[in-house]
């Protein structure tokens, strides 16, 4: 799977360690780097996504098979770990590969996608038609979050 944007911009599948060169800095920053491994990324449900530019690895994105009880969200994918590096953020990188995904996860027959979103990221889940469903809660020393979900099929 590979989408071509432009010349210099393109989305492939990626492995789950190729993910911490960007999950790192921007979502682990000063802690190790083996923080950046998540639970489900070695299954063989989960893909990876890696955008690139001119061959540089700028942002990524993990997609789990994995339905959240609690909010009774069924036949659902879980994003996981999606970043941009800080030079990139705001030039729609986020959205490119969030829409590629959610479109990967319907060739799966999911029909809900839903993550838990750092506060400060709801605005952007929120103009790509996400809600929240759910309280708060904190993620030990990384910091407040909701759950977000939306309908994809």
């Amino acid at each position: 799977m590979e989408l071509v944007l432009k010349e210099q911009l393109k989305v492939k599948a990626i492995r789950a360690v190729d993910t911490y060169a960007v999950r790192h800095p921007v979502l682990r920053a000063g802690k190790p780097i083996d923080t950046c491994a998540f639970a489900g990324d070695d299954l063989d449900t989960t893909f990876h996504l890696g955008c690139f530019y001119e061959d540089e690895l700028i942002g990524v994105a993990s997609f789990l098979e994995n339905d959240h009880a609690e909010h009774h969200l069924i036949n659902a994918g879980q994003l996981r770990g999606m970043a941009v590096l800080q030079t990139h953020q705001g030039k729609g990188i986020g959205k490119i590969l969030l829409t590629f995904g959610e479109a990967q996860l319907r060739t799966k027959h999911k029909s809900v996608v839903w993550m838990n979103a750092r506060e400060v990221a709801v605005p952007f889940y929120t103009k790509l038609g996400y809600a929240i469903i759910g309280n708060v809660f904190d993620v030990p020393g990384i910091g407040p979050h909701y759950v977000m979900h939306k309908t994809i099929g």
